[in-house]
């Protein structure tokens, strides 16, 4: 089991660092188009968080020894389903999905995939993900602590960026 927390915490670190490139590549566009970056403050918090996460996720694991859930079918199947709501979010984005909240003057807000459901997929899949990936190896301090850090961080990464999406929405 401990192979798997390992494997797990490492393949989620290279997923968020793939994702990271993506965003650069995304801002290096936004930018060419003259891109704004709104709620520049919070997000080296939500760098942290996540890093701080991944690396108590094992600190946890290797203290209590990392052992499954008996709900571990739910927490993968859960955690399986945000990953698809994730990409699906990043593919129906495209250029403009990104890790800061990046303004581009004369885009229109996107009203395809997820986003004809609810207005921020992605911030789902990453709520399920913080609290099931810790649960599935019985990392319960990880998972509550841990979604309770989040949804503070996103409660105002949220307000930020509906306020840009606000100036998308404008009128013309």
């Amino acid at each position: 089991m401990l192979t798997l927390l390992v494997a797990t915490v490492a393949l989620i670190a290279l997923q968020r660092l793939f994702e990271l490139w993506i965003a650069r590549r995304n801002e290096r566009w936004a930018r060419a188009r003259g891109a704004v970056e709104r709620g520049r403050g919070h997000y080296p918090l939500l760098v942290a968080l996540h890093v701080l996460w991944l690396a108590a996720i094992l600190v946890e694991g290797l203290v209590r020894g990392p052992q499954p859930s008996v709900l571990w079918p739910v927490w993968l199947g859960l955690f399986l389903a945000a990953q698809g709501l994730r990409y699906w979010a990043i593919y129906s984005l495209g250029p403009m999905w990104n890790t800061r909240i990046l303004v581009v003057p004369g885009a229109r807000l996107v009203r395809r995939g997820p986003y004809r459901y609810f207005p921020h997929p992605n911030y789902a899949a990453v709520v399920v993900e913080i609290f099931t990936v810790p649960a599935f190896f019985g990392a319960w301090v990880t998972a509550v602590l841990f979604s309770l850090l989040n949804a503070a961080l996103l409660a105002v990464r949220i307000r930020e960026e509906n306020r840009a999406l606000a100036e998308l929405a404008k009128p013309r």
